[in-house]
């Protein structure tokens, strides 16, 4: 039976990863296997691969056949230079400790070159970051000049109207104190006419308590003349009150005159 390792599709749609298995060639993709040996996630940068490095080997040695994938994971994880300096050893080329001296020489180099291009990928998103944040700041810094040229220019405009409005207030100002000597006589005007009004007020106050003494003198003195008549005619004999009556009068009419 053909036994073959490769891998077995996991994960959703453009985010994927893969089990790394020993299957039946026989056996569909993603069915069936005899035996998980790691994983693989390319989506990573650089990949991530995690592996049974002895379940890899041994699975060689009995003769399963790597994918053409699975052959370059196998080989970035150095199973295949392990396997090669084995079969070295069995045909006598060298012996098993210059194979592990091989084999852990190649492994330093191997993890170098890992190291330095994790360094590089770490170096670009560093510069890469500075770079936009450089990009960010003159982006800044024009919009900062573009906000000054527009307060400059705004206070600009201010100024000059400002400078336009100045004159239209001087005239203002010069043309205020002529309404207010204008109007000054009016309000001048107005106490006077009190002070003649509050005369006759007093005139007319006056002449009501003089008229008030007339008319209470007019009624004692015509209360004292209508006794002294009666007497009069009681005292004249029939004949002589019609003689008597027009003096009477008379005096009645010097008294009322008084």
């Amino acid at each position: 039976m053909p036994v073959k390792i490769r891998l077995a599709r996991h994960g959703r749609k453009r985010n994927a990863y893969y089990h790394i298995v020993v299957a039946d060639s026989r056996a569909p993709r993603d069915g069936r296997f005899i035996e998980r040996i790691g994983s693989y996630n390319p989506i990573t940068n650089p990949a991530t691969i995690e592996l049974d490095f002895d379940k890899a080997l041994s699975w060689l040695t009995k003769g399963a056949q790597p994918t053409e994938t699975a052959k370059a994971i196998l080989s970035y994880q150095g199973v295949l230079m392990k396997k090669h300096l084995l079969d070295g050893v069995k045909k006598g080329a060298f012996d098993e400790a210059e194979a592990e001296r091989r084999y852990a020489a190649w492994k330093q180099e191997k993890e170098a070159k890992i190291q330095a291009k994790v360094d590089k990928l770490a170096k670009d998103a560093d510069s890469e970051l500075e770079s936009r944040l450089k990009a960010e700041a003159k982006i800044k810094e024009a919009r900062a000049a573009e906000l000054a040229k527009k307060n400059s220019a705004l206070k600009e405009e201010v100024k000059s109207v400002k400078a336009e409005a100045e004159p239209e207030a001087e005239k203002v100002k010069e043309e205020a104190p002529k309404t207010e000597a204008v109007t000054e006589p009016v309000k001048e005007e107005v106490p006077v006419a009190e002070e003649k009004a509050e005369p006759e007020i007093a005139e007319e106050k006056v002449e009501a308590p003089v008229v008030e003494k007339a008319k209470e003198e007019a009624s004692k003195a015509e209360d004292k003349t209508e006794p002294a008549a009666e007497e009069v005619k009681e005292e004249t004999p029939v004949g002589e009150e019609n003689s008597e009556e027009a003096p009477a009068e008379e005096d009645k009419k010097e008294e009322k005159a008084e």
